[in-house]
């Protein structure tokens, strides 16, 4: 469907320093474009810069670093060795769903076979609840696993002990100011932890679980980097920065899945147009991730589990197809409700600091993603929920200079729940709370963002002048960004900048929402696309300025060079 036609806030441009001379000096073995490259995500001397291209992991990595690892271990050894029937209790997004089945893969190979209880959104909201830990008491679970929830579930952890169960928590959100009362907790963020790398998510997590587990009790033919592929696919999912151990994580990963060996990664790369022996966390980002989450958002995220944990190709092939329709539904749906929101901001009179909008007509599972597309459309911070009839469910996302979570903490006597991080976060308030909830935010905001230019930055590595660009020096230009692969928050994707462009062809695409262009750069023409910019389609001037990466467009068994836009801006004087 076509989206309101709305122009998105102007992203200021920031291109990178010139590297200094003694650094420049220092990384004097790499060629120049790749010492400014590595410059500009911070990397300042020969060996830092070695690490970094390897992607290796530091030397802190040591699972039991983490607080309680030992109980842990301990914990899970004892239950699989006396039988004791296990349950693991994931969360509906990809991070949850990858860390279940890593574990659930684990256990049976240990011997044990483990009850799943994945909540539904709808049913039962997200993390733990008090009626399915009775439920999982009153089948006899003994022990109960936690993957990426349970730090804040004090009170229903609390019933899990009282019920006669044993609680591993394992989770990568912020904890409260009362940590559950569970047998051992693993989070980085936790009081006296000492474990130094901290933006583990909630899969690598239970990867350091099992890895703690089969140094202790190693068994044959299994190891913990039997599930990189899970961990790259959790990690990068969930957006967590791709730097430090997560990126040593999701390199191996990536590579893991090039083997082909998880058959349902593969049926989902083929209902997905994904080459995994190509995959980049792009790929994951934008094809494989939104298709499982689909499944959560819309329905159960258990089909997503057996997915991954499918050992046939008919029943991977099957839940791959099932998946793939429930995304084109999801984005239908993500479609309308961003037109919504957009008309009622924009017909607004009044336009406080946080973008707010609740209708009974919104999904539930979708409201996420649509507040992030208002977040990044009007860059300010943006609370989307359905509304029922007694409470608002709502899921917020932020913008530089506002973090959402202690925003919330402070609002934390008008919530029923709430959890989240600095720029992504959930909640569930009363009807009849939400004007004091609104009325706080907005003062919270407008007391963050005071004095602050409101306008995205992007961070550019270097000007390119396109029309004395060697065509010869595009290979070597490849070669040099994919070395800082894999790319994401925290490592971002390596973005030039080109001045003076003449627009020779522009046809919209997408149902508009995206451009495909023809540039002149002196003699040599460029093909491009633009997504998510349709709003230029008949704005556009003669001569512009872009913002861009190079990549390589296949069609129909055709590759070509093309330019990927980010961002458009009229030529200065134009």
């Amino acid at each position: 469907m076509e989206i309101l036609n709305h122009t998105p806030v102007c992203k200021r441009w920031s291109i990178a320093a010139p590297i200094p001379p003694e650094i420049n000096q220092e990384l004097a073995d790499f060629p120049p474009l790749l010492r400014q490259l590595l410059y500009n995500r911070g990397v300042r001397d020969a060996e830092t810069a070695q690490a970094f291209l390897s992607a290796s992991a530091p030397e802190a990595t040591d699972p039991f670093l983490i607080r309680d690892m030992s109980q842990a271990v301990e914990l899970l050894h004892a239950a699989i060795t006396e039988g004791t029937p296990i349950a693991i209790y994931g969360d509906y997004d990809v991070d949850g769903v990858t860390s279940t089945v890593l574990l659930y893969e684990l256990l049976q190979k240990l011997g044990a076979s483990p009850r799943i209880y994945i909540p539904n959104r709808f049913d039962e909201g997200y993390g733990l609840n008090l009626d399915a830990v009775e439920q999982l008491a009153n089948e006899g679970i003994g022990l109960i696993i936690t993957v990426d929830c349970g730090i804040r579930s004090v009170e229903e952890i609390a019933l899990a002990r009282r019920l006669g169960m044993r609680v591993i928590l394992t989770d990568h959100h912020q904890p409260g100011e009362v940590l559950p009362p569970a047998d051992a907790i693993l989070n980085v963020h936790q009081p006296g932890d000492s474990y130094s790398f901290k933006d583990l998510v909630g899969v690598g997590m239970a990867y350091k679980l099992a890895a703690a587990y089969l140094a202790v009790y190693p068994q044959p033919g299994v190891s913990a980097e039997d599930w990189l592929d899970l961990v790259a696919l959790g990690t990068v999912a969930d957006m967590a920065p791709l730097a430090g151990e997560n990126r040593a994580l999701v390199r191996a990963g990536i590579q893991a899945m090039g083997k082909l060996s998880r058959q349902g990664l593969y049926s989902l790369a083929q209902v997905s147009g994904v080459n995994l022996e190509q995959l980049n966390a792009s790929h994951i980002s934008f094809r494989l991730a939104p298709r499982l989450n689909a499944a959560g958002r819309l329905d159960s995220a258990m089909s997503a589990f057996h997915l991954l944990s499918a050992q046939d190709a008919l029943t991977a092939g099957e839940l791959a197809l099932q998946l793939d329709s429930q995304n084109r539904e999801r984005q239908e749906i993500m479609a309308r409700i961003q037109e919504s929101v957009l008309q009622n901001v924009l017909q607004a009179e009044e336009q406080p600091p946080i973008v707010f909008d609740a209708s009974p007509e919104y999904n539930e599972g979708v409201v996420g993603l649509a507040a992030s597309r208002i977040a990044e459309a009007l860059y300010r911070p943006s609370i989307i929920g359905h509304r029922g009839e007694e409470v608002v469910v709502a899921s917020c996302r932020s913008i530089a200079g506002f973090n959402i979570t202690q925003a919330l903490d402070a609002c934390a006597d008008l919530l029923v729940r709430y959890g989240g991080h600095s720029m992504a976060a959930g909640l569930t308030v009363t009807n009849q709370n939400l004007p004091e909830l609104l009325r706080r935010l907005n003062n919270l905001a407008e007391q963050s963002l005071q004095g602050l230019e409101l306008a995205p930055v992007l961070e550019i590595d270097k000007e390119i002048a396109l029309d004395s660009l060697p065509a010869a020096e595009i290979p070597r230009i490849f070669e040099m960004v994919s070395l800082l692969e894999p790319t994401g928050r925290g490592n971002p994707e390596v973005l030039f900048c080109s001045r003076n462009l003449q627009v020779n062809r522009v046809y919209p695409v997408g149902n508009g929402q995206h451009l495909r262009l023809v540039l002149n750069a002196g003699r040599v023409r460029y093909e491009a696309i633009a997504f998510g910019q349709g709003h230029w389609n008949g704005q556009l001037p003669g001569m512009v300025d872009i913002a861009y990466t190079f990549e390589i467009n296949k069609y129909q068994g055709r590759e070509s060079l093309q330019l990927n836009i980010k961002d458009i801006k009229p030529s200065e004087g134009i």
